[in-house]
């Protein structure tokens, strides 16, 4: 199966040319891998936490859904979504409270951080701490095990998030697995090499520095306004320039091929006025954003478009989270009562519940199949013919005692085969989309993991 990695974008603010360059471009060129099976979502929850302006939230999940997607997020090719429209992620996040320790979120950099401010202030530790911003990394554990995200692409001072997030699903696989792990323990993934760029002020452009260059709200205007406030030294025309410390190079490499980056840092050298380096960065940089800033505006001036996208991408997603979301509440014991009775006496109860199942039939040619439905009766694969039905039969009772990811193969871009000890025994439903295909083999390892539990 594909590597699935793991996105959220905060919903807090406007996006800056730092954002684009640091996370935005880098990410949407990652999730073109053929081998990447990518979620992006806006985190309009963990927004809450520090903005308490309805309408900024509002408008930063218009503006930073139209910047993914003008800037080339493929909406067919990912998973794009609202975290608040995934309802399965804060009844997990509640699950997932229920098995973490106080102690774990009391070292939470975050928390620790606003209480030695407080007593820097000579206030109350907790002055102004909400309990979204003390529990902040379960909901992120939630985020990322909702979907069983193998890797994560995080900043340093996320690190610590992460590593909570694996000892949550530790904890919870140790509590309520019996012998099972229901969560993959999720990598996390720091990008050396990603730029950071400087800001006006030659500090790490953010939000917090007041010090960025706007993305593409106020177009070029906007973005030459901006760049004009860059700091630069008092050196005039015919004046060598220190290239290397220049902040006006540093994004410039951030736009431009090796070839052009070289050409102005020896212009830089050779006396280039600051005007005119300036306005050679603002060109340049026009030269990659102003066909995306047309894509933009074209979509802010739609939300209703921007919407559909987002509650496809929501359907995607909960394709995968309501029947894990299931499978969670039954493990902790939020079963149905005739299910809770099965448990508890070890006998079988009517019930009306449906589960995955094989079905054994004959096809027109009087060979012998069987097919694996899913609890909704879609079919997930049909076997290849058999001539003699036991033999037909001891496949189907070996595949009962496997999992998806032992035995399930990818084919081509939208197909999957189930192969058991190197031969092919069955075709997988051919999907759509790559995601779709791979929507459906994440029914397929629920499937076959309430069979081998049968």
């Amino acid at each position: 199966m594909n590597t699935r990695v793991l996105t959220g974008i905060t919903t807090s603010g406007t996006p800056h040319l730092g954002n684009y360059v640091g996370a935005i471009r880098p990410a949407i060129q990652a999730s073109q891998q053929h081998d990447v099976d990518a979620f992006f979502f806006l985190a309009d929850y963990h927004a809450l936490i520090k903005c308490e302006d309805p309408d900024r939230i509002a408008r930063s999940r218009l503006e930073i859904a139209a910047t993914w997607l003008a800037s080339g997020l493929d909406p067919e090719r990912v998973t794009f979504y609202r975290q608040s429209d995934v309802p399965e992620i804060p009844e997990l996040s509640w699950m997932l409270t229920c098995v973490t320790a106080k102690g774990l979120m009391n070292r939470a950099h975050a928390y620790k951080a606003s209480v030695d401010q407080n007593l820097a202030k000579g206030v109350e530790e907790d002055d102004g701490i909400n309990m979204g911003l003390f529990s902040y990394p379960i909901l992120m554990a939630a985020d990322i095990l909702m979907f069983n995200a193998h890797k994560v692409p995080v900043g340093r001072d996320q690190t610590q998030h992460l590593e909570m997030a694996r000892d949550i699903a530790q904890r919870f696989n140790h509590l309520y697995g019996k012998g099972r792990d229901y969560f993959v323990l999720p990598e996390v993934v720091i990008a050396e090499d990603v730029a950071t760029l400087p800001g006006l002020d030659g500090r790490k452009m953010s939000k917090s520095y007041n010090n960025t260059v706007p993305l593409f709200e106020g177009g070029f205007k906007a973005l030459k306004s901006a760049v004009a406030k860059i700091v630069t030294d008092s050196l005039g025309p015919g004046e060598p320039k220190d290239a290397d410390a220049s902040h006006l190079y540093l994004i410039y490499k951030a736009f431009a091929q090796p070839a052009e980056s070289n050409a102005f840092r020896d212009e830089l050298i050779a006396g280039l006025g600051w005007g005119d380096a300036k306005q050679r960065l603002c060109d340049r940089i026009e030269q990659e954003m102003g066909p995306l800033r047309a894509n933009y505006e074209a979509l802010m001036a739609h939300p209703d478009r921007i919407e559909e996208i987002l509650q496809e991408g929501a359907r995607k997603a909960r394709a995968i989270a309501t029947p894990f979301i299931r499978e969670l509440r039954d493990a902790v014991g939020l079963r149905t009562l005739s299910a809770s009775l099965k448990s508890a006496t070890g006998k079988s109860a009517k019930s009306s519940s449906k589960v995955a199942r094989y079905v054994s039939f004959r096809d027109e040619d009087g060979q012998f199949r069987f097919r694996l439905m899913s609890a909704d009766g879609i079919e997930l694969f049909c076997s290849v013919p058999f001539a003699d039905p036991k033999q037909a039969g001891a496949v189907m009772r070996d595949l009962q005692q496997q999992q998806a990811a032992s035995v399930a193969r990818t084919v081509g871009d939208t197909g999957f085969e189930i192969v058991l000890e190197g031969r092919k025994v069955a075709d997988g439903v051919e999907s759509e989309s790559e995601a779709m295909r791979d929507q459906k083999m994440e029914q397929l390892t629920l499937a076959m993991r309430h069979e081998s539990n049968a």
